[in-house]
């Protein structure tokens, strides 16, 4: 038997669409043969009316043959597919050949501004919050695309003052000596404070926070409503390595590392 990870989705879901579709036209021959069928019977042309039995038959006959050979062809394991190595393959392969891009990171998808997440046990992917069941590989690129041209729902301002109230809280923690100074606080300080509800890591990862991160350094947006100004040190040339940093993969795929976050005092009217 030849296996199922030497063939991808997409061939498989356009051989069985095109069993459908043969089925279809079975369907339709089904159709016409009973409406030859009444309309005999409707005048009364028995010369007409035993052709028209055996012609209903046959076709009837031709559409059970041809759904048998339709649900038969259909033995993809897709489950074991679609939590396996080769479906994620074939999505990039997909993105690369319809021009959509596409990285992928930790066993995770970006395709900016979204983090895709494949969900086996559920056959479906998770984008961002929203479940999509369509997982036919152009189906999916295809919409991801769609999903691109829309505006970016993010809002800066309202993330930014999220974080300048974490920020506060993990400063005052240090005592009254570093408030006020602009002293550093590091990212994922930051969102363990954000996430420490039973759970909440679960609903927003620190891969999501590492995306909202890049989002609102993007945004140009560095200060509070209430004036503070705010900077995001990247990993500086004396740490070791990357200890300590999140990363994100940047709309044009690279990496980009980000480490803390600083806010300054309020600027005076």
């Amino acid at each position: 038997m030849e296996d199922i990870y030497t063939n991808s989705l997409e061939k498989a879901l356009a051989k069985t669409e095109a069993d459908v579709d043969a089925s279809l036209k079975a369907a339709h021959a089904v159709v016409s043969s009973l409406k030859k069928f009444r309309g005999a019977i409707k005048t009364g042309s028995l010369r007409e009316l035993k052709k028209a039995i055996d012609s209903s038959e046959q076709a009837i006959a031709a559409l059970k043959q041809q759904f048998s050979n339709t649900k038969d062809g259909w033995n993809f394991e897709a489950e074991n597919y679609i939590g396996s190595r080769a479906y994620l393959e074939e999505i990039l392969e997909m993105s690369r050949s319809l021009g959509v891009s596409i990285f992928e990171q930790n066993e995770r998808l970006y395709c900016y501004p979204f983090l895709i997440r494949i969900v086996p046990n559920e056959l479906a992917v998770q984008i961002d919050k929203a479940k999509e069941k369509r997982l036919r590989p152009s189906v999916l690129v295809s919409h991801l695309k769609a999903l691109q041209d829309k505006p970016v729902r993010f809002k800066p301002e309202a993330f930014l003052e999220s974080l300048l109230l974490a920020y506060d809280v993990l400063i005052k923690s240090r005592g009254k000596g570093q408030v006020g100074r602009g002293s550093v606080v590091t990212l994922r300080d930051i969102y363990r404070l954000l996430t420490l509800l039973p759970g909440q890591t679960k609903e927003y990862s620190l891969q999501e926070f590492a995306r909202d991160i890049y989002l609102l350094d993007r945004s140009g947006v560095t200060e509070t409503k209430k004036g503070c100004g705010v900077t995001m040190p990247g990993v500086s040339s004396g740490m070791k390595g990357t200890a300590g940093a999140i990363r994100v993969i940047t709309q044009e795929g690279q990496d980009k590392l980000y480490y803390g976050i600083s806010f300054s005092e309020a600027k005076e009217a």
